[in-house]
């Protein structure tokens, strides 16, 4: 199975917990299609860099997962249907990717600006 990664803006006009539902949908399409979820990443209402459907912000959801290529297009036709969805981008990891991904994960990236901050003390 080959690994993915997929983010989703989606519309402003939900509450938290609608936002949370909507992605709780879209992670079981993905359980059910025999994908196994690594991790996700929350990264709550953000400011779009450009107006989309004439709105300027949107909840931003990371998703991670390994899955058959199959699944990915009914993946992204659900997200097309869905219209609390106003962007999506799914992308297939190569190993360089992977490898930067569990780094970030485990906080290899933290660590590096907390020792400078013990040095300067």
């Amino acid at each position: 199975m080959q690994q993915y990664e997929s983010v989703i803006i989606l519309t402003p006009l939900l509450s938290e917990d609608a936002a949370k539902e909507t992605i709780a949908k879209f992670n079981a399409i993905l359980t059910e299609g025999g994908a196994e979820i690594v991790a996700e990443d929350n990264w709550g209402l953000r400011k779009l860099a450009y107006p989309i459907q004439k709105k300027s912000t949107g909840f931003y959801h990371l998703t991670e997962f390994k899955a058959p290529g199959e699944l990915i297009k009914k993946l992204e036709l659900q997200y097309k249907r869905d219209e609390r969805v106003m962007r999506f981008l799914t992308i297939a990891l190569d190993k360089h990717a992977k490898a930067y991904s569990e780094k970030k994960r485990s906080g290899a990236f933290n660590k590096k600006s907390e020792t400078k901050t013990e040095e300067a003390n």
